[in-house]
């Protein structure tokens, strides 16, 4: 074995991916430039180009998750007992003073 694979940014591979889309070079030579195999070149261009669509999609936003609602009820449960704890105590140190 050759030994540990290397691990390129995201940003590296846009970058990569844009000079292939350019076409201003051959996916060869730009492979040759950065000490790449030319099917990972070819791979990073194609999946930049199927995930473009998604940068102009107005939805994209955050999505609504039924876990946050759930877990947004939970922690309102909790910070309401905590709050009538808290009062209680209040109350216990104010009547002994």
């Amino acid at each position: 074995m050759s030994g540990k694979r290397e691990i390129f940014s995201n940003e590296f591979r846009a970058k990569t991916a844009t000079e292939a889309i350019k076409g201003y070079k051959t996916i060869t030579e730009i492979s040759q430039e950065h000490s790449l195999h030319p099917d990972l070149t070819g791979l990073w261009k194609k999946q930049f180009s199927e995930n473009a669509p998604v940068i102009f999609d107005k939805t994209r936003g955050v999505k609504k998750n039924d876990n946050n609602d759930e877990l947004t009820d939970k922690l309102c449960m909790q910070a309401g007992k905590l709050q009538a704890g808290n009062e209680w105590l209040k109350k216990k140190f104010n009547s002994k003073g």
